[in-house]
């Protein structure tokens, strides 16, 4: 088994590849030659990923933004494709973080991170759990519009019509794929006063 194979697809920093690599004098020398072999695949400084070809799976990218920049959780455009919610494919996988707000290229595309306030970063986040392989941090489907709301500045949305026309024409969600939306989400949303307004008419839309 190769030496990379143990991590799987989920991404590790240098003090573990130099605890797993073997005893070498220059220990940076061999990680060098691991990325131009095409082994190992730096993500950002000091943190990689097995390549494709060592362990046969397809690298997940909502699992790379959570290590990139934690604590983060996926959402926004992101989410809501991962949820089914948009009929487009998302290139940039953005994200919401404690931290302040960074963005990094990586060799699987762009990575992008938004602050949030704790008080508000917390509410309506989940663990998604696939094929018991790994784990990652993505919003629900009403905090990641409620996100997409919230982040968007300048946005506008003083009636239920106008909030029905953002989010089907603009954002292109089909409304009826949400289900039965979790209404708590949005009133605890709510209750931070952010986008005060436009979040009451999100809770009214999605309540008729």
């Amino acid at each position: 088994m190769h030496v990379l194979e143990q991590f799987g697809i989920v991404p590790f920093d240098y003090k573990t590849l130099e605890a797993v690599i073997g005893e070498y004098r220059f220990p940076g020398n061999k990680v060098s030659q691991m990325e131009k072999s095409g082994e190992l695949i730096r993500l950002r400084k000091g943190l990689f990923v097995s390549a494709p070809q060592i362990h046969q799976k397809i690298i997940s990218r909502e699992l790379i933004a959570n290590h990139l920049c934690g604590p983060s959780y996926v959402s926004f455009e992101s989410a809501l494709s991962y949820h089914n919610l948009i009929p487009e494919r998302v290139l940039n996988t953005r994200s919401v973080t404690l931290k302040r707000a960074r963005s990094y290229t990586t060799p699987f595309g762009n990575f992008d991170y938004i602050t949030a306030p704790a008080d508000y970063y917390h509410i309506g986040i989940q663990q998604e759990i696939v094929r018991n392989l790994y784990a990652f941090i993505v919003a629900s489907p009403e905090k990641a519009i409620c996100d997409m709301i919230v982040s968007t500045a300048g946005l506008r949305l003083q009636s239920v019509k106008a909030m029905q026309i953002y989010l089907e024409e603009e954002l292109r969600i089909d409304l009826s794929s949400l289900g039965n939306p979790d209404f708590q989400i949005i009133r605890d949303c709510i209750e931070t006063g952010r986008k005060k307004t436009e979040l009451i008419q999100l809770s009214k839309l999605l309540e008729r």
